[in-house]
C-alpha cells in the first residue's frame, strides 16, 4: 500500500478522467463500463477487464458500506508511466474497507479479496471527509491512443 491518489495534473503525460455517480446499484455496471472503454482507449485492451472487475468491486463496496443518501461517490482513472490506477471515493470516512473472510454460500464479503488478488497493489485513504480506495494494475505498451 502507497500513497494517495494522484490529482488531475498529477503527470504532464498521463491521463485522468472523472466521473461522479448517485448511489444507486444500476450505477455500478455503468461506471464498470465506462473504465472498461476508457482502459482499452488509451491503449490497454488486455487489462480492461480487470479493471472493470477492480471497477465493480470498489463500486460495490462504496455503495454498500460508503454512500449517503443523495450524496454522491466518485470513480477517478488515471494512466501514467506503466500504472492505471482506479479510484473510488465515498462520503462516509469512518467506516474502512476491511478484507475479510466469508462462508462459502456467503453473497457478499468477498470484494477486497478479489480486488488484492487481481490489482497489483491497493490501498485506502482517508480524507477529511470520506475515504478513497484505489487499486492500481500495471500496464505495458503505448500510452498515447
Amino acid at each position: 500500500m502507497t500513497g494517495p491518489c494522484p490529482s488531475p495534473a498529477f503527470e504532464v503525460n498521463g491521463r485522468y478522467d472523472t466521473i461522479s455517480y448517485t448511489p444507486y446499484p444500476q450505477n455500478i455496471p455503468r461506471a464498470r463500463r465506462h473504465v472498461a472503454r476508457l482502459v482499452a482507449g488509451w491503449g490497454h485492451p488486455d487489462v480492461a477487464g480487470d479493471a472493470a472487475l477492480i471497477t465493480s468491486e470498489l463500486c460495490t463496496n462504496a455503495l454498500l458500506h460508503g454512500c449517503l443518501q443523495d450524496r454522491l461517490f466518485r470513480v477517478e482513472t488515471s494512466l501514467t508511466g506503466g500504472a492505471l490506477r482506479i479510484a473510488v471515493t465515498d462520503p462516509k470516512g469512518e467506516r474502512p474497507p476491511q478484507r475479510r473472510t466469508s462462508d462459502l454460500d456467503a453473497q457478499f464479503g468477498r470484494g477486497l479479496l478479489i480486488v488484492e488478488m487481481v490489482a497489483d497493489k491497493w490501498s485506502v485513504e482517508r480524507l477529511r471527509v470520506g475515504k478513497t480506495v484505489w487499486a492500481e494494475l500495471t500496464v505495458t505498451g503505448r500510452t498515447d491512443a
